[in-house]
């Protein structure tokens, strides 16, 4: 009996276990359920071993989820396609209140050869590397965020309010050094606080720090370079937007990336009435915020400070000019928009957008370094 021309198969993967489904190629293909495997490397190849022996050609699929891209990269390695799901993008039947693995893979299945799944990026491994350094830099953000916010908190309860200025500047320090409690618990609270900010600031600096002395020999540093012509996208930013999109080159048009971004606005149209609201906020929210966070800088005059002015340096002429042409459009829009009555956060949400725009030029003019042999 010969071989099969083409199956699709579906994993729901977890933890310990996968889920396996598989479809005959065709529109009545069959449908069957396979049972459970081991997710270790070995069962998942001889599963992989004992279907290649009935199909010629397999598609197989999971969804993106904390088990990460390790199924992905045995699956291609061993000369198969494999797509990682988008779970946000899966279609699901409002109507439907049962939920178990067997049904998820075989479901899965389905929507695959329907081809009613969008497959996401996968990154190298140097690639997911790197990212999972600008992660860890940003939970040691929101570490310190938080901690400094509890020692406020604390404060607050015992009247101790900071009159001179924003908090954390020299002149906040020094005045919180000069706090004291009559009780001992109480001071050794304090005092706890301050050094769990203490320690919050040492590893968010050494993460930054190793970020600085990594990003220079990734394939990337081309691009995370040239990024910064542009205002408001200093090193930190560059890097979490390079970590995160990756090679803005896939996108065909910069409007498939703001739509990525989820900077477009979400819209329901019926009949002849058109209503637009808020961004969609689908896609990478990392990316996002640090956009937004940099359009901030459109508020101001356009104008190469010092600072820009060194990160300039040695980028090519097309970048540069990219970068100024961004800065004018940029500066005049936000004034525009506030002019005509916008908020500030949907003024500089709208920059946001145009910014990621301005990106995808830049990504057009510098590639990334080819990886050393």
């Amino acid at each position: 009996m010969g071989k099969h021309r083409l199956a699709f198969v579906a994993f729901d993967s977890a933890k310990e276990k996968h889920a396996v489904a598989i479809a005959d190629g065709g529109r009545g293909g069959e449908v069957r359920y396979l049972g459970e495997i081991d997710t270790s490397p070995d069962a998942v190849r001889k599963l992989v071993t004992k279907l290649s022996r009935q199909y010629e050609r397999l598609h197989f699929c999971y969804e993106a989820g904390p088990t990460g891209y390790g199924l992905y990269r045995q699956l291609t390695d061993l000369g198969h396609v494999c797509d990682v799901v988008a779970p946000t993008m899966i279609p699901k039947r409002s109507g439907d209140r049962v939920k178990t693995n067997r049904r998820d893979s075989v479901t899965l299945v389905k929507l695959l050869r329907a081809g009613e799944l969008r497959a996401i990026w996968v990154p190298d491994t140097v690639h997911e590397a790197v990212r999972d350094l600008t992660r860890a830099r940003e939970v040691a953000k929101i570490d310190l965020k938080k901690k400094r916010q509890q020692l406020l908190s604390f404060l607050l309860r015992h009247g101790r309010i900071f009159m001179g200025g924003e908090h954390w500047t020299k002149m906040h320090e020094r005045w919180l050094a000069k706090q004291t409690f009559h009780h001992p618990a109480q001071q050794i609270v304090f005092q706890d606080h301050l050094e769990a900010i203490n320690a919050a600031q040492v590893r968010l600096a050494a993460l930054e720090q190793q970020l600085r002395e990594i990003v220079p020999t990734w394939t990337m540093a081309p691009v995370v370079a040239a990024y910064q012509a542009l205002r408001g996208v200093a090193f930190l930013v560059a890097v979490t937007f390079v970590a995160e999109v990756g090679d803005v080159r896939r996108f065909a048009t910069p409007q498939q990336l703001m739509a990525f971004l989820g900077l477009v606005p979400s819209e329901r149209t019926t009949g002849d009435t058109v209503r637009r609201g808020a961004i969609t906020k689908t896609g990478n929210h990392r990316a996002r915020r640090v956009l937004i966070e940099g359009a901030w800088t459109y508020r101001y005059p356009a104008r190469v400070g010092e600072t820009l002015r060194s990160r300039l340096e040695d980028l090519p002429l097309s970048v540069r000019s990219i970068a100024w042409k961004a800065q004018i459009r940029l500066c005049a829009r936000y004034r525009r928009l506030i002019a005509s009555g916008k908020k500030p956060a949907v003024a500089t949400t709208a920059i946001a957008r145009e910014l990621a725009a301005f990106l995808w030029a830049i990504g057009q003019q510098v590639a990334p370094q080819k990886p050393a042999a």
